[in-house]
């Protein structure tokens, strides 16, 4: 099996997302990978700036809220022959490369993602991976933007007390960079380092089919 992970673009990731993943809503995305195997996209994860800057100074300050991003979708073929984890640590060391080898200054990014317990996910991903984490969020109602939208996304002309629920979620984060910028930035981390959670986590379907994405060499 030789499992190819490379840089993606909209037009390749985002059928994945409005097909396959459970979330059916395009988030912000800033850097995409595809994993291959035998030349046919298996997978995708995306990163991006998170919907709220409130999260972004939340997670390590004012300071480096300009470097917060969201793992915002991660999606694999259920026929996959390679552990989501092989994928997404191969994804992380290609992010790191990013901000390493001198096209971003100051290096580093601080990554933040979440798993859904509504969907019975407790980040089982990020565990194997060695993500740090901190807590489970609490469980909210926030202003109904309509479907497949995010809640700062609101019309203006839609009733205010139309409220949805957003359930709790696991949160986890994750430091890319250089050592000396990683250091300093774990350093402004704002949340308590806690025991993983245990238990079960749940698979949704991602059988849904898509055109083949080819990988030309």
């Amino acid at each position: 099996m030789d499992l190819i992970v490379r840089v993606i673009q909209k037009h390749e990731y985002e059928p994945w997302i409005m097909k396959r993943h459970y979330a059916r809503r395009m988030p912000s995305v800033s850097q995409a990978y595809g994993a291959y195997i035998d030349k046919v996209m298996m997978g995708i994860v995306t990163f991006g700036t998170p919907a709220s800057r409130n999260l972004c100074i939340g997670v390590c300050g004012e300071n480096y809220a300009d470097k917060v991003w969201e793992l915002n979708r991660l999606c694999v073929d259920d026929n996959a022959p390679f552990p989501t984890s092989m994928f997404l640590s191969r994804a992380l060391s290609r992010l790191t490369h990013l901000f390493t080898n001198g096209q971003c200054i100051p290096n580093g990014r601080v990554i933040v993602s979440y798993a859904d317990t509504a969907q019975g996910h407790i980040g089982k991903i990020y565990q194997a991976t060695n993500w740090i984490y901190t807590g489970c969020t609490k469980e909210r109602t926030d202003i109904y933007a309509g479907d497949g939208k995010h809640s700062r996304h609101y019309d203006k002309n839609i009733d205010y007390s139309q409220r949805q629920h957003r359930s709790a979620k696991h949160r986890y984060v994750y430091f890319v960079g250089d050592r000396r910028w990683i250091k300093k930035a774990k350093s402004a981390l704002n949340y308590n380092s806690e025991t993983y959670p245990k238990g079960d986590t749940k698979r949704y379907d991602a059988s849904a089919t898509i055109a083949t994405q080819d990988l030309l060499f």
